[in-house]
């Protein structure tokens, strides 16, 4: 079946595709509004701004898979907690649809965490932030749809600054930049997919549950293929207290349930705004900076990203619901 199965959505009498419509609360929702979902993954894009600092230091002394784990189930027994009477909602096809989620953001976040080990925080952030022009790439691509102006040209854009960005004299790649723009496919399948899954399931369900399973992923690997560790100063820590509680329990159960009510395309725009907090960070606490031919590239992609986000499908979808 294919991700998009369900081609129309009726509303109003006026037909829309599914992918381009804005999810309309139901009368338990009453609150949510596509401003105020943009509003919180807004918020949520200023987290994972700051997780890119905070793993840069965990990964100090402790391995990747083991900051995964250690991010993620801390994350999962928290928000489980929090909710714990909405947890007893839980229904197998929800648990095999959070475990889909799950293996994705667990995906992200394993070729992401090894790409930093090699490439600075800065990068790291500007290249996943081609995320957003991905998704509408993908879409097109899963739809049988083809891309429109705005988006081809918003990858031309995009495609050059990672070019001005990563490429060295040699026209070589980093391998950590390669891994981070893995990362990027992994984390634009991640918002395709929780754009879908979130019209059949509760969003809050998905997005503990997602947590919960990209930890047990982690914790398989690191039994697989590392020593488990623990982290052994204050800082880092605070650092994965900092990832678990902020980044994830927040970030990771936020994302779910404010996307249910906004685009697919506007979702990535918003997470446009994580490289700029991360490079950002990155300068007030790390000293890092990037060199003229970077910070180029970075305008690049920057400007591919707003580019692609000016999707005519998009705007006719959000007049006609409003």
């Amino acid at each position: 079946m294919s991700l998009f199965s369900d081609k129309f959505f009726k509303s109003n009498e006026t037909t829309f595709p599914l992918s381009d419509t804005i999810a309309l609360p139901s009368h338990q929702n009453i609150g949510w509004t596509q401003h105020r979902a943009d509003a919180l993954i807004g918020l949520v894009a200023m987290a994972w701004g700051s997780s890119y600092l905070l793993m840069k230091v965990g990964l100090g002394t402790i391995p990747p898979f083991s900051l995964i784990a250690l991010r993620f189930l801390i994350a999962f027994f928290v928000v489980s907690l929090l909710f714990r009477e909405k947890t007893k909602q839980t229904t197998p096809r929800t648990l095999l649809r959070g475990s889909i989620l799950g293996l994705f953001l667990f995906g992200l976040f394993a070729f992401l965490i090894h790409g930093m080990q090699t490439t600075s925080t800065s990068n790291a952030g500007f290249l996943t932030s081609t995320t957003v022009v991905l998704v509408p790439v993908f879409h097109a691509l899963i739809t049988r749809r083809l891309p429109n102006r705005p988006i081809v040209i918003g990858t031309l854009l995009t495609m050059t600054g990672i070019g001005f960005m990563t490429l060295q004299q040699s026209m070589t790649l980093h391998s950590g930049d390669v891994f981070c723009l893995i990362g990027a496919v992994v984390y634009a399948f991640h918002i395709l997919l929780t754009a879908d899954f979130t019209k059949k399931e509760d969003g809050l369900l998905l997005g503990i549950w997602q947590l919960g399973f990209a930890g047990l992923y982690g914790l398989i690997c690191t039994m697989l293929f590392e020593t488990p560790t623990l982290p052994a100063a204050p800082s880092q820590w605070m650092a994965v207290l900092g990832l678990a509680l902020i980044c994830s329990a927040f970030g990771f159960v936020a994302q779910p349930m404010a996307q249910k009510y906004t685009t697919p395309e506007h979702t990535g725009l918003l997470f446009s705004l994580e490289p700029l907090f991360s490079a950002l960070f990155a300068f007030l606490f790390l000293q890092e900076t990037l060199s003229a031919k970077g910070y180029f590239g970075a305008a690049l992609m920057m400007a591919g990203v707003l580019v692609a986000s000016a999707s005519p499908e998009k705007k006719a979808a959000q007049t006609a619901q409003n």
